[in-house]
């Protein structure tokens, strides 16, 4: 391999030292995988995805929007009636999708149902004031798009998904990588498997999601028959942040704005394009587009803490294809 040779290593260095225990990388463009290999692990294993399931679910709900079910507008209350009955703001489907909504965030492995968690929360700030990462929100987005699609969430995630190939994606655990420090890092990893969330819950393998990417470099190229329309996806990268304080775990240092469900790294200060957008997960998988550049990028990993590890240059060797 010639191209992306910097990047393979780079996953086979943090294997070997053991900074990673296993990883699955893989390249494509708008015309299918170009690169893919795995370091301790088979090339189809299959990864508890976490956060990256936030991308996937915002898809499905930007595919409500364009059917003309939902807006950025719509009222978390019209698929919930009984939520924010004691705030004196509205929670719309922009808020839940940016990290703004202000509903306070349970553990990921909290033994209360989602849906009650969602309604019971307390407020941290008012919607739109501020940006606190949220997973509690997509469940709030799962009502939304249920409630106007008569699909569930995954259900619907799956349907899209299907068509383009990524027919891995599921919510069954069985036969899929350990996170090998769960415990230590303080997760009930059964409880969270039981929760099925839809800001965390999805696995899949790396080819799931480079199919997904692909996809969506299609769209960006012109392509009018994908699984989004081509203004649906610019829709969906426009920040919906702007200049409102960002709270930890994702201060104003880091460089991203949020978009509908995207992490939009268009201000990190480390990377060499930072026309990209995507999202990471908290065992470290990461799903990554960078559509001026023409290729999208996923690391499949199964550890939360990872001290010596920086994705940044990893993207970097991506982009430069050395």
């Amino acid at each position: 391999m010639t191209a992306y040779t910097a990047a393979f290593d780079w996953a086979r260095r943090h294997v070997q030292a053991e900074r990673l225990p296993t990883a699955v990388l893989g390249i494509a463009d708008a015309a299918g995988i170009v690169a893919l290999d795995g370091f301790g692990a088979a090339t189809d294993a299959v990864y508890p995805q976490f956060s990256v399931t936030k991308a996937l679910v915002g898809i499905t709900a930007a595919r409500a929007v364009e059917r003309g079910l939902l807006t950025l507008e719509t009222p978390l209350s019209a698929a919930l009636p009984e939520f924010g009955a004691d705030r004196d703001d509205v929670v719309r489907l922009r808020h839940l999708v940016s990290h703004t909504s202000g509903i306070s965030e349970p553990e990921l492995d909290t033994a209360v149902p989602l849906r009650t968690e969602l309604l019971s929360r307390d407020r941290d700030f008012r919607a739109g004031t501020a940006s606190r990462y949220s997973t509690i929100a997509f469940e709030g987005i799962a009502a939304l798009t249920e409630h106007a699609t008569g699909v569930p969430w995954h259900e619907d995630t799956f349907a899209w998904a299907h068509s383009i190939g990524a027919d891995g994606l599921a919510l069954d655990h069985e036969g899929s990588m350990d996170v090998v420090d769960a415990a230590e890092a303080g997760l009930d990893i059964d409880q969270f498997r039981a929760n099925r969330s839809a800001g965390a819950g999805l696995l899949g393998r790396a080819e799931d999601l480079l199919r997904i990417g692909s996809e969506l470099l299609r769209i960006h190229a012109g392509e009018t028959d994908g699984i989004l329309a081509p203004a649906t996806l610019r829709m969906m990268l426009r920040p919906l942040t702007g200049d409102i304080p960002r709270l930890d775990p994702y201060p104003i240092e880091r460089g991203q704005d949020w978009g509908f469900a995207f992490n939009l790294r268009t201000r990190a200060p480390g990377l060499i394009d930072r026309d990209t957008y995507g999202h990471g997960g908290w065992a470290g998988t990461e799903f990554w587009v960078h559509p001026s550049a023409g290729r999208c990028w996923v690391l499949q990993t199964n550890r939360a803490e990872r001290p010596g590890v920086d994705i940044d240059e990893l993207d970097n060797a991506v982009v430069s294809e050395r």
